[in-house]
């Protein structure tokens, strides 16, 4: 029988950004709506919370141990979990109307940050790429950026599109940072779930959380659903690997989105939940510079 367990009762608005500290021993995770970055020491079972002025979407650790953030109104790094916010990046487009949501790092320690567009009544989601200071265009055509991910061998960049149920699959250059050869990875059917946040395993399987769908799915290469995995709340958020052997899968949640009948049958919405795998995930990798 499957083993899900609710790691942090967090209850969080927007849980989102799972990212294991696999140096630290420590899972980290924001809660978009609350405007906080969490982090949780699982050997002394404390969480700590950091507030913000704005919404963080996503954030990658760095090679020297600190953070950089996607937020609404543009990338920021800080030295430490409390440290002084340094901009990086402001926002060119119109925090009214955008924000950052979804992002992680390439293997070779490129931030990658995609924005989510409120109005949803055009294609103005971008992904966008920072390294050296310089800001890449990268993708212009969603409305919601998510499920940032990559193959084991970088040469593989996924990205979703939530609202429009789809999944993308580019051709990576590691080397030069550039996406190419945009197509359709998997297109979910409606009202079975939308693909937000996920991760990728060291075989390869794409990994991801769906959002309404009360569920994670893990999808080989191919595009072929290989296994479901049922989690306690309608909206699951975002995946990640972690713990001693990388075999557990953190699961994050959204609460404000149930109603107050559906929160009476799925009360630990907005938690964090773990699922023990029998696949092995891949080390988060850090920002350089």
């Amino acid at each position: 029988m499957l083993n899900v367990q609710c790691l942090i009762d967090a209850r969080a608005k927007l849980a989102e950004c799972p990212r294991w500290d696999e140096q630290n021993h420590a899972l980290y995770y924001v809660d978009i709506d609350s405007f906080q970055l969490c982090r949780y020491d699982l050997a002394s079972d404390s969480l700590e919370t950091r507030q913000f002025d704005e919404e963080i979407g996503c954030f990658s650790l760095t090679e020297s141990g600190g953070f950089i953030a996607a937020f609404r109104s543009g990338v920021y790094t800080f030295a430490d979990f409390q440290g002084e916010l340094t901009p990086y990046w402001i926002a060119d487009y119109d925090i009214k109307t955008t924000r950052f949501n979804d992002g992680r790092c390439d293997f070779n320690g490129r931030f990658l940050a995609g924005t989510m567009y409120a109005p949803k009544d055009a294609f103005k989601g971008a992904l966008y790429q920072f390294s050296d200071n310089n800001k890449t265009l990268l993708d212009q055509a969603a409305w919601t950026s998510n499920g940032l991910a990559f193959s084991p061998d970088g040469t593989i960049m996924y990205y979703s599109d939530t609202p429009n149920h789809i999944v993308y699959k580019f051709d990576y250059d590691m080397e030069t940072g550039k996406a190419s050869n945009k197509n359709v990875f998997i297109e979910f059917p409606r009202g079975l779930g939308r693909p937000d946040g996920a991760a990728v395993d060291t075989d390869g399987n794409y990994w991801s959380a769906l959002y309404a769908g009360q569920r994670v799915v893990k999808i080989n290469p191919q595009g072929n659903i290989l296994e479901e995995y049922p989690v306690p709340a309608i909206y699951p958020t975002m995946v990640a690997f972690g713990g001693a052997n990388m075999k557990t899968l953190f699961v994050t949640t959204c609460r404000a989105a149930h109603t107050d009948e559906e929160l009476v049958s799925y009360p630990q919405a907005g938690g964090i939940f773990a699922i023990e795998t029998s696949s092995t995930g891949l080390i988060e990798p850090r920002f350089k510079k």
